[in-house]
Order: C-alpha cells, then structure tokens, then sequence
C-alpha cells in the first residue's frame, strides 16, 4: 500500500476538498502559528492522553498508538532545543506538530486526529495553558503579600497620614495601610481560585460541535489530564471562551490594586511627600538632570495597566456576537491573553523585591500625621463624649479649623484661652492633641488601633500560608500530569511548565 499525502491541491492537511491552493494573503491573515506555538507543550499533552485513549478504547491499533507517542516526545524535545521548523504554512501549532509526526513515522500519524477535532483540541489546549497561568499569577500575588506584610511587621508603630481626595485626613498605622492592599490582593486570589474552578474541565471528545461516533472514554482524558471533569455541552466546549474573560478580567483586577499602589510609591517618594526612598536597583535617573531618581517601575506598572484593560475589552468585543458554535473569530483570543499573563507575571517578579528594598522615612510620615488638622474629628469626637449632639461638636471643630487657618496656627498651637473661644468644654477636658491618641483610641475590629492591627496581621500571614499551600498544590498536581504523560516538567513560563513554587 502507498503512502497517500494529504492536502490535495489546497496542499493543506485538510485540503481534500479544495482544488486549488489559497491566495498568499489568506494564508497569511488565516495562521496563528506566530503566536500559538507557545501551545506546543498543552498540545503534545493532549495529544499523548488522547492517543492513550484511542489505543486503551482499541480504536487504533496499539502499536501505531505508541509510535505516535514516541514521535510527539520527540517533537517536544526538538522544539524545546529551538529545532523545530514552524512554518506558515502549517497555520497553527496544532498542524505543526501533526506535519513533522507525518514526516518521523509516516502515514501512522494521521490515525492521532481519529475522534479529535481542531475545535476541541484547541479549546483543550487553551484551558491547559490559561490553569498554569493562573497558578504562576497566584504564586506572584503570595509573593508580593508577603512582602507587604513584611513592611507591616517591620514598622508595627510607625504612624502616617491617611487620606481622603489625596488630602490629609486621619492618622493611621503605615502597617495598617500597607494590610489595606493585603486584603485587595486576597480578594484577586479568590478570583484566581474561581477562574481555575471554571477552566479545569476538560473539553475534550466535542468533536467539532456534536461529539463524535466513536467508543471514546472522555473522563479517561480527562483523568489523565489532571482535570476535575469534562465539560457537560459538545456545543459550549467547543466555543466557551469564559474562562479567558475570567483570567483577564482577574488580571484586570490584580491590575487595578497594583495600580494604586503603584501610584503612592510614586507621591511617596517625591520630594513633596518625601515619605519613601527606592533602591537605586528599582529607580532611574535622567539624561540632562543629574539629580534625578526616578519611580520608573511604578510608572510603568501604572502605565500597563491600560494594556491589560483593553485586552480584557477586546476578548468581551470578539465573544459578544458569536453564534454557536465555533468561529474564526476565537483565533483572536490567544495574543491577548499572553501578553496579559506576560505583563503580569513581570510586574509580579519585579514589584515584591522594590517593596522589600524600599527604605521608609517614618519620621516624616510621623511629621505629617499630625499637620493639617488631622485630629479634628478627635476633637469633635471628644466633645461628643462631653455629651453634645455630633452635629454641633462638628460645627464648632470646623470654627476652630477655620481661626486656626486664619492665624496661621494647627491645632497643638492654641492656648486654652483660645480654645475657651470655642466651647468651656474644650478648657475642662482637653482634647486630644496628637497621632498616637488618635490611634490609640481606634482600638476595633478592622480599626488601625496598634493591638487590632498586629493581630490583623498575624490574621493575614496565617491567610497567606493557606494561599501557599493551596499554590504548592496545584502546581504539584499539574507537575504530576507532566510526569504522568512522560514530559519533564519545567518552569518556564505558561508556554510550559507547571507555574513557580509560591515563595515562603
């Protein structure tokens, strides 16, 4: 018997039906090879559990199954070793890898496509690549907790000025506005957890959108694959792309927390706040101004966040109109999403380092905690408690804020004659004048009283070792499918490994 090639005319693997080639340009707007290839470690796993499949349900014959299975290992060391020729042609990762499987064992290699189609396979290997990424986001996101909670530790007393409209409000503790962004962060890993809930199904055995006609074991896959179960709907499997949404619209979230954070690095470490100073390994000068140290990281993970924003835009703009069940359309889901984890993940590696090498200034921050009529609401607090209604207390603290203004005076200037102006109350029991009574008399739950904020951070290390340990865990597992599959497991990223350890 004589080796049939397939293509026909189109000179295509699906070509059979086409009687002349496609024009040049379609080729070229029709691939995706460019990017994709990226998949070739998701896609060598499917295809090594479907073969085991195929050839366990005696589909194909099992010597062809182990054949092919030789071939995709070797595929999947040549490209690791960059020997892999990726060529327009091919369109996709998924043909790629089909092409030189045809050219290492010959015409056995088109049984691999028997039961599979491009549209569940790559639904399957997406879903393979998004649980990585969001395994290696989680592990950032407990690395620069834990960061943050070092600060917290460092500094347990250190009081700073709150704010409200960037304008000076209350004191409170720097370790207290450092767990503000703890808990924004906790919050991003709940919506990492959920998006894995969501993505770790496997798509598998859909077909093309009506399942196949063959005896297929789809839980065996998905077993093999490391997934929690298979998804319910041919249909849906096939064209749900929700489960990227969830990764840039969780990316979009982490994004906007560290925004902000980003955005008070920068007022703090200028000279108007003066309240921080970078490293000069996450700092940079200027070309003409020799003085300058620049917050160049945090601009830029400020300035990033715009890129993560519309990639999330443009997933919910390329799904909204799709009718079932798969379209062309869904090609486009694939740059954004790596270049969201990509950026991401190397805001995530450079962020925790700059935190834990930032040196604070607690004395000025201590300094301007208490200018600029931050105790005020004490004030009116304390009348409060001489037995007026808030309303009045208000109104003649916000007098006295007034004559302070006007004499150009703060509030620990005023004699008790002057305070005598406002209320006898005042004279009869002083208020109270500085920071650490401010501090000292929020002693609640959630409040920034220093015994409630040493326990809320102790709360918040024992949260983060569950993060951990849940990190470490799932990264284990998907670590375990690579080893199940017979592929060495490597942490290079979404494009193959099984995602960093979290650190301690």
């Amino acid at each position: 018997m004589t080796e049939s090639q397939p293509g026909g005319a189109a000179g295509k693997l699906w070509g059979g039906r086409f009687s002349r080639p496609t024009d040049a340009l379609v080729d070229e707007l029709n691939a995706s090879i460019g990017f994709d290839r990226r998949l070739f470690r998701q896609d060598i796993m499917g295809s090594i559990a479907h073969v085991r499949m195929l050839a366990r349900q005696g589909i194909i014959p099992s010597d062809d199954a182990a054949r092919i299975e030789q071939g995709l290992r070797q595929i999947y060391d040549e490209i690791r070793r960059g020997e892999h020729e990726f060529r327009l042609a091919d369109e996709d990762i998924h043909l790629s890898v089909e092409r030189r499987l045809r050219e290492i064992i010959g015409p056995a290699a088109g049984r691999l496509h028997t039961a599979r189609s491009r549209n569940d396979q790559v639904a399957l290997d997406f879903r393979l690549w998004t649980r990585e990424a969001l395994i290696r986001i989680a592990a950032g996101l407990t690395d620069t907790i834990g960061a943050l909670l070092e600060i917290a530790e460092r500094h347990p007393d250190a009081i700073m000025p709150g704010y409200t409209h960037v304008q000076r409000a209350q004191p409170v503790l720097l370790a207290h506005h450092m767990l503000a962004y703890v808990e924004m962060l906790f919050r991003d890993l709940d919506r990492l957890r959920d998006a894995y809930r969501r993505v770790n199904l496997s798509p598998l055995g859909a077909g093309a959108l009506a399942g196949v006609t063959y005896p297929i074991d789809r839980q065996f896959v998905a077993d093999l694959l490391g997934f929690d179960g298979v998804c319910a709907n041919s249909l849906d499997a096939v064209s749900d792309r929700d489960f990227v949404v969830d990764l840039l619209s969780a990316c979009a979230q982490i994004m906007l927390h560290l925004s902000r954070l980003a955005e008070e690095i920068i007022l703090w470490s200028s000279s108007e706040f003066g309240f921080i100073e970078l490293d000069d390994a996450f700092a940079t000068g200027s070309s003409i101004m020799p003085q300058k140290k620049n917050p160049d990281v945090a601009e830029l993970i400020r300035g990033k966040t715009g890129r993560v924003y519309g990639h999330l835009m443009g997933m919910l703009t390329v799904g909204k109109g799709l009718p079932l069940a798969y379209n062309k359309d869904l090609q486009e889901d694939k740059e954004g999403a790596f270049d969201t984890v990509d950026t991401v993940l190397l805001i995530l590696r450079v962020l925790p380092p700059m935190l834990r090498t930032t040196r604070f200034r607690t004395d000025r921050m201590l300094a301007a905690a208490g200018e600029g009529f931050t105790l005020a609401t004490d004030v009116a607090d304390h009348l409060v408690r001489q037995g007026l209604p808030f309303r009045e207390a208000h109104e003649i603290v916000g007098r006295v804020v007034a004559y302070c203004v006007e004499q150009g005076k703060d509030l620990p200037d005023l004699t008790p004659e002057e305070w005598g102006r406002f209320s006898p109350l005042l004279v009869e029991s002083p208020p109270p004048l500085t920071p650490a009574d401010a501090i000292a008399a929020r002693e609640m739950l959630g409040g920034t009283g220093a015994r409630h904020v040493a326990d809320a951070r102790i709360a918040a290390a024992a949260a983060r070792d569950e993060w951990v340990r849940w990190v470490d865990g799932r990264a284990e597992a998907l670590a375990a499918v690579s080893r199940r599959l017979g592929l060495e497991d490597t942490d290079d990223g979404p494009e193959g490994g099984a995602g960093d350890r979290a650190s301690r």
